[in-house]
């Protein structure tokens, strides 16, 4: 028995001393706890990884991910102070001017205006500024060559000239990418301001206009063609479907897939895949689970042979086809 009460005094007199201790003592031991629950983390998620998220891949992302946007905010001698107000001042002003990252500017085209109140900009800047932010695979790799070789031949390239002197895999490439990243922005613009209905609506009514309108800046001919298109316009040909089946088998490979070229006499062709990301499955997922039933009711609507659906992340949906004079 007073064995037991001198094992209770001591566990009693522990918490006691335990109350008294500084506020940072306990920091540690919460650490993972408070990073976990951080409303700072789940804001991000919830507004960011639509276009910035870390799982797409390096072909197939519309935005660079979070981590390289807090490579270029933040530095040895910048305040979190500081890390706030800049991330603040550009969702609030994403001018050409008033860019920090001006090779994501070049190749996703600016950030649509955002109307995040400023407490969830604090949040997410706190977020980002105390934590280790995730990295997508590709990560690493792209930043060793972003500083090396990499970044010597787009400084060049961007002296000369640039995209006419690029080899025809690239050029059609940069023809695709752009036009992804203009149809992106305004299908996130709508997402985040209007909603995924709003989005639909804009996809029926603009996504071909726009994509027409990005063939005439190009001087080129750029098409979306899919198997399974929501959209009949968008229906792959015979030679379509072939090269939409080699990207697909390179996907289930877990392979990087390549630009395929063909030339001709005059022309060149160069077609590139479509990949699913955590934006697209807001309509191209699983009816009832990714694809809400107000926002099916709708696609229905619009698209009455809709084909496109049940698709999961990182899939091949479709192909951009691009042609161009040589």
């Amino acid at each position: 028995m007073k064995l037991f009460l001198a094992i209770a005094l001591s566990i009693f007199l522990f918490n006691c001393q335990d109350t008294k201790r500084p506020s940072y003592a306990k920091k540690e031991v919460s650490s993972k706890i408070t990073t976990q629950q951080h409303p700072g983390k789940k804001l991000m998620i919830a507004n960011c990884y639509v276009c910035h998220s870390p799982s797409a891949s390096h072909e197939n992302r519309i935005a660079p991910p979070m981590v390289a946007v807090k490579k270029h905010y933040l530095d040895a001698n910048t305040t979190k102070e500081q890390f706030t107000a800049s991330l603040q001042n550009w969702i609030e002003n994403p001018t050409k001017e008033n860019a920090k990252m001006y090779g994501a500017v070049k190749r996703f085209g600016l950030m649509p205006k955002q109307a995040f109140p400023k407490e969830t900009i604090t949040q997410i800047a706190a977020y980002m500024f105390d934590n280790d932010i995730e990295k997508p695979e590709w990560f690493d790799a792209h930043e060793k060559e972003e500083h090396g070789q990499g970044k010597e031949k787009e400084m060049h390239n961007d002296q000369a000239g640039v995209i006419d002197n690029l080899p025809y895999d690239e050029r059609g490439l940069k023809y695709a990418l752009s036009t992804k990243s203009e149809l992106g922005k305004n299908l996130m613009g709508k997402i985040q301001k209007e909603g995924t209905l709003a989005a639909l609506k804009f996809c029926n009514i603009k996504a071909l206009p726009l994509t027409d309108s990005m063939s005439i800046v190009h001087k080129a001919t750029i098409k979306r063609v899919s198997d399974k298109p929501r959209n009949p316009k968008n229906a792959a040909n015979n030679i379509e479907n072939g090269y939409i089946n080699i990207f697909k088998e390179d996907a289930i490979l877990l392979k990087e897939s390549k630009p395929i070229v063909v030339e001709s006499l005059e022309n060149v062709e160069v077609y590139y895949p479509i990949k699913t990301n955590n934006m697209c499955l807001q309509c191209h997922g699983k009816p009832g689970e990714e694809i809400k039933s107000s926002t099916l009711t709708q696609i229905h609507k619009l698209y009455p042979q809709d084909l496109a659906f049940g698709y999961s992340e990182n899939q091949v949906r479709g192909i951009w086809s691009v042609t161009f004079n040589k």
